[in-house]
């Protein structure tokens, strides 16, 4: 069957995109294609929110159909953090029978070149786009969290890194050129002439591991980074959050047919209840590429033990702020507030760790005892999340029994400055809707570094009294080299002290901000600009996007030929 997008209407469709994202990855200036708003969708092709809605309704209780290779079960079982059993069940996949099939697909799709490769995956991109309404209900149904959060997060932001991960692709792959004519001299003798051709080469199937609480906005850039660089990909899903990465596989193996390529290039391995592939699919032979959001013990598991693959792992960390001075108080307080609560604190750059000198910290509102920071921070998040309707925008709902556990036992590590409380969900009363706990720790007491040398994943944080802003320095140095961090903050207004954080996250590989008082919040990343982790530490061991994320995907093979 023809192809029904050719080659030619792709890269008139979707040239300008590309060349828009590797201009903003060379800038690193604000740029998205994506819009963040809502109301913006709804023409051109796009659901609006009552379509995406009703998209999203129509999915609840039904078999999605892939029409993968080697369908030998169905399987499902989400609920949703918000009470609702999705009722969504997913082909099961018998992979002796679906791995050959996505290898039979790479080699055209390795011959259609770098160009087509991306065009082809923002084609995938525009219409995952179009349906932002559906997936940001797909996405809040599975991660728990609220639902402009989940549009947003789940729908611009995963875009924006999926293409920027296309957009690296493209760049790595054509630094070389595709010929070239070889002319050495040779004296008096004829030059030795040869004809050189570079063709990159995909290692082979790439497995990309979901993760529960960012299906998309973790899933997509290893997605679209393997799949751009002519890899063919298995999708295999967390199993509680299944049904956004099932609807992109769809998206995209319809696209690649409809371009001419084989669907199975790209394709879901969603497992039955306890049944556990992810183990024994990475370590396959046939699996040459693997990314993986979540624990730091089984990303340690896949980096040690899939030894046939490149491995691409974002783990855990325990992400730290010091709070030495500041001359924006208010500001301060009202932008950790809204970090801490921010999706219940189930973000892989939540602050954990708030390291304040024992004898307080200098202010624009004067001097603030550690006990007045405490209590004014506590104040904040209160202020902030008095409203049970805000605060269920803001929180989101609980994600797994895990979470909550943590929150619970997290109140008898220390002194608590705030305590949790529950707030109902009117329109999901099955929600498990908690605000954040804050734990006040004495950092010279041994008992206390348990607590706070671990991750707590969850809407919980430490306030740490440590006897200087020395000690604070040397703590953070501590935490990121043996722990990781994904995020560091810091609030001074002494250069000397700002000088020696900044030099603690250059030697220790730390993504770092300062003083941030406004609308921009240290657990938020701008694709296209911000660099999410580093690689450099133990929270990561890839950053999320740079050249080195996507330029071990393929191979450069040269094919020589005389004369």
């Amino acid at each position: 069957m023809a192809a029904e997008l050719t080659a030619p209407e792709l890269i008139a469709k979707h040239r300008p995109t590309l060349d828009q994202a590797l201009e903003a990855i060379r800038t690193r200036a604000y740029w998205s294609p994506h819009p963040e708003h809502p109301k913006a969708y709804g023409e051109h092709g796009s659901l609006d929110a009552a379509a995406g809605k009703a998209a999203f309704d129509a999915l609840l209780g039904t078999r999605l159909d892939l029409g993968q290779a080697g369908t030998d079960d169905w399987v499902g079982g989400e609920i949703s953090p918000y009470g609702i059993e999705l009722g969504v069940s997913y082909p099961h996949a018998d992979l002796d029978v679906l791995l050959p099939a996505m290898k039979a697909g790479q080699p055209a799709w390795r011959d259609a070149g770098a160009e087509v490769r991306a065009v082809v995956c923002l084609e995938i991109l525009k219409r995952i786009s179009d349906r932002t309404h559906e997936f940001a209900h797909a996405v809040m149904h599975t991660s728990g969290q609220a639902f402009l959060m989940a549009f947003q997060a789940g729908g611009p932001h995963a875009q924006d890194r999926g293409l920027e991960a296309v957009a690296y692709a493209y760049a790595e792959q054509v630094r070389t050129p595709e010929s070239a004519e070889w002319s050495k001299p040779q004296g008096k003798r004829d030059p030795l002439v040869l004809t050189k051709n570079f063709t990159p080469a995909p290692r082979g199937i790439g497995l990309v591991i979901g993760c529960n609480t960012f299906p998309t906005w973790n899933g997509y850039p290893g997605l679209f980074a393997s799949l751009a660089t002519g890899n063919a990909v298995l999708v295999k899903p967390h199993p509680r959050a299944v049904l956004p990465l099932a609807l992109t596989v769809r998206i995209a193996r319809e696209v690649l047919t409809e371009a001419g390529f084989a669907a199975d290039l790209v394709a879901l391995a969603a497992e039955r209840p306890g049944e556990g592939i992810a183990k024994a699919l990475a370590t396959r032979p046939e699996i040459r590429i693997i990314d993986y959001t979540g624990s730091t013990s089984f990303g340690d598991w896949l980096e040690a033990n899939a030894r046939q693959a490149q491995v691409y792992t974002e783990k855990a960390g325990v992400n730290t702020v010091i709070v030495h001075s500041t001359d924006d108080y208010k500001g301060m307080l009202s932008n950790l507030a809204f970090s801490l609560s921010l999706y219940s604190g189930q973000m892989c750059t939540t602050p954990q760790n708030l390291l304040i000198p024992r004898e307080g910290i200098l202010t624009d509102q004067g001097p603030k005892t550690f006990d007045e920071v405490t209590a004014d921070l506590a104040r904040a998040v209160d202020g902030l999340l008095g409203d049970d309707a805000r605060a269920n925008a803001l929180l989101g709902a609980i994600v797994n029994p895990d979470v909550k556990a943590r929150l619970e036992a997290a109140a008898g590590l220390g002194e608590v400055a705030l305590a949790s409380r529950e707030i109902s969900n009117p329109e999901f009363p099955g929600a498990v809707v908690r605000t954040p706990v804050i734990v006040k720790l004495d950092g010279a007491k041994p008992d206390a570094e348990a607590a706070y040398m671990s991750e707590c994943f969850g809407p919980v944080s430490f306030a740490v009294a440590l006897d200087s802003v020395t000690d604070a320095v040397e703590l953070l140095r501590r935490t990121v080299r043996e722990k990781g961090a994904m995020t560091v903050g810091a609030y001074t207004t002494d250069s000397e002290v700002e000088r020696a954080i900044e030099e603690v996250c250059l030697e220790e590989a730390a993504q770092l901000s300062f003083n941030l008082t406004g609308g921009v919040f240290v657990n938020q990343t701008a694709a296209f600009s911000d660099f999410h982790g580093s690689g450099g530490n133990p929270a990561a061991n890839a950053a999320l996007c740079d050249g080195a994320f996507v330029a071990n995907r393929f191979r450069v093979v040269e094919v020589r030929h005389q004369g």
